[in-house]
């Protein structure tokens, strides 16, 4: 933890976001050039692995909606699995 915080001090903001329930470190602002030497550091010298969604939707989440709120307005459930199926589903073979 030590040296990627190190290296965010270096080559990014110094901005860090831990992501409790999936233990993802988020690295937040940095510039383009810097971009391909953050890469090459945390891939060849400190063995990370490195992703993240793209443009691509994430694995989405919701409450529990009418199931448990009463004051709900929509059914979150429904639109969570509307969304994972209409944008999350894979579009390529």
């Amino acid at each position: 933890l030590r040296q990627l915080c190190d290296l965010w001090d270096l080559r990014g903001s110094g901005v860090t976001n831990m992501h409790g329930s999936t233990g993802d470190i988020i690295f937040i602002g940095t510039t383009t050039p810097q971009i391909e030497e953050i890469f090459f550091e945390l891939t060849h010298n400190m063995n990370q692995d490195l992703g993240g969604s793209g443009s691509n939707l994430r694995t989405p989440a919701d409450c529990l909606g009418q199931s448990r709120c009463e004051y709900a307005c929509y059914d979150t459930q429904a639109l969570c699995h509307t969304l994972t199926n209409d944008y999350q589903v894979p579009r390529s073979p």
